[in-house]
């Protein structure tokens, strides 16, 4: 008897296991278009902040091509590069690339820079920073990220592309220095990607 009453109890729960996970299934099926048209359309706001829609006439979301470089990426993956054009000239471009060594592990950025290799801003794409210090590399949660603004591998110097702590130009947070530490190096490093590679990121496929 308690042998047929434990089949019968094992029968039932893996019947809700069975129900639960088609559930899961449905609703993932059901709402995975739906979450990639938010996440495009939340890149695309990003991208405009860094790139007003303005400055450009192509489709800047199609305009892309991929890079790889781990010492400068951040990434031995490849790289979304999104550019942007005028009159099919180029205007401007924004790379995504990985800041490897945060605090609590890599920082996605994205690193808009202008033609003439000066940074219309950078964004944090995502990160796993301890709330309340290293997550003052977001926009909405500081204005620390805004410091970019304007700033080329000759303002400040190339030697300068460091915290202040290190004896850079960039303020750090206090008590956490290794989050903006990482991001500094990580938008120089774009930016020596670009001033090394313009022409070939421009380059029309």
């Amino acid at each position: 008897m308690k042998l047929h009453q434990i089949t019968i109890t094992a029968a039932v729960l893996m019947l809700f296991a069975v129900i639960g996970t088609l559930l899961v299934a449905l609703t993932f099926e059901g709402t995975r278009e739906q979450i990639a048209a938010n996440e495009r359309e939340a890149l695309l706001r990003k991208l405009n902040i860094l790139v007003p829609p303005e400055r450009y006439d192509n489709a800047i979301f199609e305009d892309t091509t991929q890079v790889s470089n781990d010492h400068l990426l951040g990434t031995t993956e490849p790289v979304t590069v999104y550019r942007a054009r005028r009159n099919a000239e180029p205007v401007a471009l924004v790379i995504t690339p990985v800041a490897p060594d945060g605090y609590s592990g890599t920082i996605r950025l994205l690193v808009g820079i202008n033609l003439d290799g000066s940074l219309s801003g950078v964004r944090i794409l995502a990160h796993r920073e301890t709330p309340g210090l290293g997550d003052k590399i977001e926009a909405e949660r500081s204005d620390w990220i805004l410091g970019f603004d304007g700033k080329s591998l000759g303002s400040p110097p190339l030697e300068a592309w460091k915290v202040k702590r290190d004896g850079g130009a960039f303020d750090q947070f206090t008590g956490a220095t290794i989050t903006p530490r990482a991001v500094v190096k990580a938008v120089r490093n774009s930016l020596i990607y670009y001033r090394d590679n313009q022409e070939a990121l421009f380059a029309q496929p």
